[in-house]
């Protein structure tokens, strides 16, 4: 039995990059002698075993066969006669198709095990599929439009792209679930260069399926697409900003028709419908003064009253993107620093119990000191 860290983790300390995790391989053994070496099983679909004292992931080599659709449609096959070689010919990119032997004391030793020339492409900065098998999964164009975000200097060969297409073609992208999809974009979307991700997707005619319409169409626009560069390059690269900014032009009802799609996290869809609302509140003021009933309607829909930090990141957003957005931060503070026993105060004693009352006085209150914030 040999064991081999793989994939990433060789490619990564290639590149001189931190690595956080590291895939192991066992040649030449079988799910017996794992066990009986205190491995605990936990793969469903192949062999994969947790280490008895590091809890760290170890996987049988293994072959696969094209049984069915999809990227869950491959039958394994694990066996301790199946080589090193075999396992790694299975893998997407030929970067990540080496490995190095480790010892017994879990360190890397020896010659990196090159077969598939990763490390030609890897000087060469350029992702390279391994084998024909690689439009079979429809889930490697994904990865390979995220690892392009996070590693923009590389480009893609010209045979690999070809493959890609051909996964497009085949329809099979629609048997991804809706999970990895957004998980996918989400790792692509707080990358280095998220634009490179999405111009992976345009080139191969995967946006059509895996984006919302309207932004789809926008990114076909040099324009837009530049814009876009520059407010990532401004921004944070937390997910919360990044897809806000990706989002923004599209109204809130399609915003939240794609987020369900893909189950985008409820949190990150309203802070991106809330954005985009306030993109069309911006612009609808662009030449005129806001005025208070409108602004006051957004603070509303933010829920400023209960979340104020969330809205205050909205409007931080705003203003590095370049909205002119000054009036409308000083208005919230004003309307947040009113005395809340003081409007209740101000109410009929007989209606102090009336919600709809009370409700209504402390948006007259907001109103007043909008009106006033946006006047000074």
């Amino acid at each position: 039995m040999k064991i081999y860290a793989v994939g990433g983790a060789i490619r990564d300390t290639l590149m001189g990059l931190p690595v956080h995790d590291i895939d192991y391989v066992v040649v030449g053994s079988s799910v017996d002698q794992m066990i009986a070496k205190g491995f605990r099983p936990v793969g469903k679909d192949f062999p994969v075993f947790l280490h008895p004292e590091t809890q760290a992931e170890y996987a049988l080599a293994r072959t696969e066969r094209k049984i069915g659709q999809g990227y869950k449609g491959f039958h394994f096959y694990a066996d301790p006669s199946v080589s090193l070689e075999q396992d790694l010919e299975r893998r997407d990119l030929t970067i990540n198709a080496m490995a190095q032997e480790i010892d017994a004391n879990g360190r890397q030793f020896g010659p990196i095990i090159d077969p598939y020339n990763g490390q030609e492409d890897l000087a060469s900065k350029v992702f390279r599929h391994v084998s024909d098998a690689f439009a079979e999964d429809p889930l490697r164009l994904l990865r390979i439009a995220r690892f392009a975000a996070r590693l923009p200097e590389f480009s893609i060969a010209n045979e690999t792209m070809a493959a890609l297409k051909a996964i497009v073609q085949s329809g099979e992208l629609s048997t991804l679930s809706a999970e990895r999809i957004w998980q996918e974009l989400a790792r692509g979307l707080i990358s280095s260069k998220p634009m490179h991700m999405f111009q992976v997707l345009l080139n191969t005619g995967a946006s059509k399926s895996l984006l919302p319409a309207l932004l789809n169409s926008k990114l076909a626009e040099e324009p837009f697409r530049e814009a876009l560069i520059t407010h990532y390059e401004v921004s944070s690269n937390g997910l919360e900003e990044r897809c806000a900014i990706t989002l923004m032009d599209l109204p809130a009802t399609e915003i939240r028709s794609w987020a369900e799609c893909v189950r985008m996290p409820i949190e990150l869809r309203d802070f991106s419908e809330i954005f985009s609302e306030l993109r069309v509140l911006v612009q609808k003021y662009a030449y005129t003064p806001f005025q208070s009933v409108d602004v006051l309607a957004w603070f509303n829909r933010a829920d400023v009253w209960r979340k104020p930090d969330r809205a205050q990141l909205l409007l931080s957003l705003a203003d590095k993107i370049g909205f002119n957005v000054s009036v409308l931060t000083n208005a919230m503070r004003k309307a947040l620093a009113l005395n809340t026993a003081e409007i209740i105060a101000g109410v009929e004693a007989q209606d102090r119990s009336n919600g709809e009352r009370i409700g209504g006085a402390f948006e007259s209150a907001r109103l007043a000191a909008i009106t006033t914030a946006l006047q000074s």
